[in-house]
């Protein structure tokens, strides 16, 4: 029944639905809607990884497979930025009301089979993965590209964070249930045979844990990852490590990361090494630099001695406060044995970024040192600060080279 109250002038509507149960009458009920659980976990990632399940603090009457399994999507809220001001608009945009009202008639409408043209879900994907995948990859289309003029690229990197959710999912029923069976989450281009399979960040970052339950799942020959990463040692000393000519690709917001893991193994043994960066400008650029000697510092012996030269880009406005901190960085440094010098290139034309050692590794950036997302520097007690590890990265690659040794 439907009642009207009437409140401060204006009418309210309130649906009510009553139902009358006895001993010869039950009446079920459908309805269309969406669930929507926000929380914060108790247990770090890797403890939860190893120990339960990423669905561990939800009320044990939500903590059923069944239940579980009609879930399109799991958001790593870990993964997710905090807002910050920097991150607002400064144009126009949107009223809420006038957005919404957008969203809601774009319900009628299904984005669903953008792809299809292009790209084509493997096989072993059961109907249910199927469908949470599509309904996420519509409705993340219908935000982004209402106008449905996405490139095949901006297409492909929606429908692998569609698959990306809901595997996460999947991956949980199978440790909550093992009547679950492994699934393939990936896809291939139209007309295509070789399939590209999707992982999830923490999967790479601790595949020890992830798949302890399941292992070598993921070692199927001839389907290649999304992203096909090099191992770091992920706490393990970076000595240990034998340096190898190899490419790594990094996604967005991974963690364990560090210049002690990324370039120790290749730095180790160097007298001399040479920095090209055209943007060592910026106090948090000049700091990734500071933070890059640190690490040298951790891989000689105290006997020892290195040099080091910059080659990088006067800051054409800031140029005396740039100086300043490579000479307060040149000071401070050579009391850990680092002999350290810059210079700035007068052609304007440096774009390149690299580390040579005169070991013969040549390092290539595309981001440089600059594979940080924003941390509070100025927070002395922000674990963020004191430990990169903590630190959300940036999305960028590094390629290893061996030439040959400098005298």
């Amino acid at each position: 029944m439907k009642s009207i109250i009437k409140e401060k002038g204006r009418h309210k509507v309130i649906d009510k639905v009553v139902v009358a149960l006895n001993d010869n009458a039950i009446e079920t009920l459908g309805a269309e809607a969406s669930m929507v659980f926000v929380g914060n976990t108790q247990h770090t990632l890797p403890y939860m990884l190893k120990h339960t399940d990423l669905f561990d603090d939800l009320p044990e009457a939500y903590h059923d497979s069944a239940f579980l399994d009609r879930l399109h999507f799991y958001i790593p809220g870990w993964e997710v930025n905090i807002i910050r001001g920097e991150m607002f608009s400064e144009g126009y945009g949107f009223i809420v009301d006038y957005l919404a009202e957008i969203l809601r008639t774009l319900r009628n409408d299904d984005f669903s089979q953008q792809y299809a043209d292009h790209f084509e879900l493997l096989s072993d994907i059961s109907t249910r993965d199927r469908d949470a995948v599509n309904k996420t990859f519509s409705g993340l289309m219908k935000i982004l590209f209402p106008h449905r003029e996405a490139t095949v690229a901006e297409i492909e990197e929606i429908l692998q964070f569609a698959i990306e959710g809901r595997k996460r999912i999947k991956d949980q029923l199978m440790r909550i249930d093992q009547t679950y069976e492994t699934v393939r989450f990936g896809y291939r281009r139209a007309g295509q045979e070789k399939s590209t399979l999707v992982q999830t960040i923490k999967e790479k970052q601790y595949p020890q844990h992830y798949h302890q339950d399941r292992p070598g799942e993921m070692e199927e020959e001839g389907l290649p990852h999304v992203q096909e990463e090099g191992e770091l040692s992920n706490g393990s000393p970076s000595e240990a490590r034998i340096p190898k000519e190899q490419h790594l690709v990094f996604q967005e917001n991974r963690r364990g990361v560090s210049y002690d893991d990324l370039f120790g193994p290749h730095l180790k043994g160097a007298g001399k090494i040479t920095i090209t960066d055209p943007y060592i400008k910026l106090f948090y650029q000049t700091r990734n630099l500071m933070e890059f000697l640190e690490t040298l510092a951790k891989l000689k012996s105290d006997d020892e001695e290195i040099e080091v030269h910059l080659l990088t880009v006067e800051d054409e406005f800031k140029g005396d406060r740039q100086k300043e901190y490579l000479m307060q960085m040149q000071e401070s440094i050579w009391g850990a044995g680092i002999r350290f010098d810059w210079e700035f290139d007068k052609t304007n034309s440096l774009h390149a970024r690299h580390i040579i050692t005169d070991t013969g590794w040549k390092i290539i950036l595309d981001r440089g040192l600059d594979i940080f997302q924003h941390y509070d520097m100025n927070q002395a007690f922000s674990i963020n600060n004191r430990m990169q590890k903590y630190r959300s990265c940036k999305a960028f690659e590094v390629t290893y080279l061996k030439e040959q040794a400098k005298p």
